[in-house]
């Protein structure tokens, strides 16, 4: 299949008043010419793409987007970049849907290292068959929810595979920010005395993708948290610049993040079963299916590990925050044992949390 660039120069012309053609989707479904390079393909990047995430750079419709380096640098000195895959099942589910996971995924994730996110890539693989309604409802929510992380999306690709190949749509963003001068926010930072801060409850993405499923009888109002850190992660800099470490609990959940800190850093993690935020819904499916809330995927969650002297300033500032209103102090870091990661559960019992074997649930993000 032939290189089909999303926003190549697609017959938009530009003048003193910044005018560009008004081509339109005629097809109802994907078809392969959507990805042929010809008129079908055209004109769905310039009616469903091109006219959703229209901004000054991407209107130069180069193979590329080119930046000056100077408005880069005015943010700091050193360069964040990020890359992600989005394949959820299905595509649209409580609380969100699988363009604004795509657009606050890469966000989060260049966030949680301390960086200003910028700019955006946009790909998509499509199947045949798929409604054009369908990809024009997730490229509208792209769009909301860049807007409201504050990046633009500036340089993409599509491509079109035949029916059966793929399931609907696949989606691809990469992201670039800048790390602002003084900030260093690495696992090899963590030390023994250091404290565990999570900006809230955990396991509701999860949840809400297995209930949305509708494979299970049951019913509930839990929906994803699906939502952008870099405000939160910003505001959290602001009053404390040397975090120590920092991470988003995604695939994995909890329970991964904190064994990838433990061995990362060579030091031991004890957190109280008591002091984590879980909604009650959650640990009565989890209890039902079998399933354990640390382990389940969230997309709005973020593990921030700092020195103890700074915990009370930190926590205050997550807690007035709209993403961090729920925010708790759940564990402290530990000599030993090295590279484990214990679960308090009261009473003087303790279990060891292991990384994920397998997979809880498939395709959740």
């Amino acid at each position: 299949m032939p290189e089909s660039p999303l926003f190549q120069n697609i017959g938009i012309h530009k003048n003193g008043n910044n005018h560009r053609h008004s081509a339109k989707v005629r097809d109802k479904y994907i078809t392969l010419a959507h990805g042929s390079g010809g008129k079908a393909m055209r004109d769905l990047i310039d009616d469903v793409f091109v006219t959703a995430f229209d901004n000054p750079i991407l209107d130069s419709l180069e193979d590329q987007a080119t930046f000056d380096i100077s408005s880069l640098s005015k943010y700091g000195n050193k360069l964040a970049f990020s890359t992600d895959s989005y394949v959820v099942d299905p595509l649209f589910f409580p609380g969100s849907n699988i363009g604004e996971l795509a657009i606050n995924g890469t966000v989060n994730d260049l966030a949680v290292g301390g960086a200003k996110p910028l700019y955006l890539t946009c790909s998509v693989i499509l199947e045949e068959g798929l409604a054009i309604e369908t990809l024009r409802r997730v490229v509208t929510s792209m769009k909301v929810a860049a807007t409201k992380a504050g990046v633009k999306i500036v340089t993409g690709d599509t491509k079109v595979v035949q029916r059966g190949a793929a399931d609907k749509l696949f989606i691809n963003t990469a992201g670039i920010g800048i790390v602002p001068d003084g900030v260093n926010i690495s696992t090899q930072n963590i030390q023994p005395g250091d404290v565990v801060i999570i900006n809230g409850e955990i396991g509701n993405h999860g949840t809400a993708i297995l209930i949305a499923r509708g494979e299970l009888a049951l019913e509930s109002n839990i929906e994803s948290d699906c939502q952008p850190l870099n405000d939160l992660v910003a505001n959290i800099l602001e009053v404390c610049p040397q975090i120590q470490a920092m991470r988003d609990a995604t695939r994995g959940g909890l329970a991964t993040v904190l064994n990838e800190f433990a061995l990362s850093a060579n030091v031991g993690i004890r957190i109280h079963e008591t002091a984590i935020p879980v909604r009650e819904q959650v640990k009565g499916v989890c209890e039902i299916l079998g399933l354990d809330p640390l382990y389940l995927a969230n997309e709005g969650k973020l593990v921030v590990v700092v020195k103890r002297e700074y915990v009370d300033q930190v926590l205050s500032v997550m807690k007035s925050h709209p993403a961090g209103e729920n925010s708790a102090v759940i564990g402290e870091v530990i000599d030993a044992p090295q590279g484990v990661v214990l679960l308090n559960a009261g009473f003087g019992a303790e279990r060891i949390i292991d990384m994920l074997v397998g997979e809880q649930l498939p395709r959740i993000c």
